[in-house]
């Protein structure tokens, strides 16, 4: 198993990944998202693997996990090595947040959404809706101390990443061009373990990429909010930072992200047409044109296709 302070570089070239929640079985958005990025990872000649980010266990749905992994395959979207699922790795995340406490970068929270939501209110910020709200540091102490035992970190409290001051973080988006975010003004301290002790997807992802060697995500722009705040704990960590392209949404009727929260209806997926309709919707919506349609193509020669067709730059066009 790599070591977590210092993961060794990708050896073996393209890495990319596929990391969806087992809340549902996968709709019309969470396809774009994997064709998407097994498009990329099979024209670069890499591999391409399949993470269950289950940690979030009260939204997870019994058996969901096999339903996406039936349904990608369905698809043709088969995986290069074993699936991994987030739940088997907490000791992996136990070690990563230690190594934070070490640095001393991080400290209790106890506050709740609505007295953060109270806090901003009195300092005259409303944060608009669908829009994260910015920690205003109610809970980060002046000075913060090490907590030298596990066992010391207090229950019923969140744990956060203090954040230097003035910290902007600018990257390349291999699809949307140079990004630029101002964490603290943006974000603000941000939890790393929740107030029910899960871990959460900020931590969880950046040590499951470091740990599997990914160096290219592919993932949705709903999520490009995250990547600075992931980029600054791979540095803290001392990872290296995977390349990153964002792929635009499919949003329904009301303009709202299509979501398992928003009932987005499953893909059907019982037989190869209706699973090569559904590809070819999801190609569509990442911009590819000119794909074999006629009924008597299969869905490995309709991947060979799109694979060919597949261009970045189309992506935000």
């Amino acid at each position: 198993m790599p070591n977590l302070q210092n993961p060794s570089s990708p050896a073996d070239g393209y890495r990319g990944r596929f990391a969806p929640s087992p809340t549902g079985p996968l709709h019309a958005g969470s396809l774009v998202a994997a064709l998407g990025s097994w498009l990329d990872a099979r024209q670069n000649q890499g591999k391409w693997l399949l993470r269950i980010e289950d940690l979030d266990t009260p939204r997870c749905i019994p058996g969901a996990d096999q339903e996406i992994m039936r349904q990608l395959q369905s698809c043709g979207l088969f995986w290069d090595e074993e699936p991994t699922w987030q739940s088997k790795r907490l000791e992996r995340y136990k070690v990563a947040l230690e190594r934070l406490n070490e640095l001393q970068i991080v400290y209790y929270c106890t506050c709740t959404r609505q007295s953060i939501v109270s806090t901003l209110e009195a300092q005259g910020v409303i944060t608009p809706r669908n829009q994260e709200m910015v920690y205003p540091g109610t809970c980060r102490p002046q000075k913060i101390a090490t907590h030298q035992d596990e066992n010391k970190f207090l229950t019923q409290a969140a744990l956060r990443l203090a954040l230097p001051i003035d910290l902007t973080i600018e990257f390349e988006d291999l699809a949307l061009g140079k990004q630029s975010q101002d964490l603290n003004r943006d974000v603000g301290d941000f939890v790393l373990r929740r107030r029910d002790s899960v871990f959460t997807y900020q931590l969880a992802v950046v040590v499951d990429d470091a740990e599997q060697r990914i160096n290219h995500i592919v993932r949705g722009v709903d999520l490009l909010s995250n990547t600075a705040r992931q980029i600054h704990l791979q540095s803290v960590l001392e990872y290296p930072t995977p390349n990153y392209i964002h792929l635009p949404l499919v949003l329904d009727e009301y303009g709202e992200k299509l979501s398992k929260q928003t009932l987005a209806s499953a893909i059907n997926t019982e037989n190869t047409q209706e699973a090569l309709k559904e590809l070819r919707k999801a190609a569509k919506h990442l911009g590819l044109r000119d794909l074999p349609d006629g009924k008597a193509t299969s869905i490995a020669e309709w991947l060979l296709a799109a694979t060919q067709a597949w261009d970045r730059k189309i992506i935000s066009s």
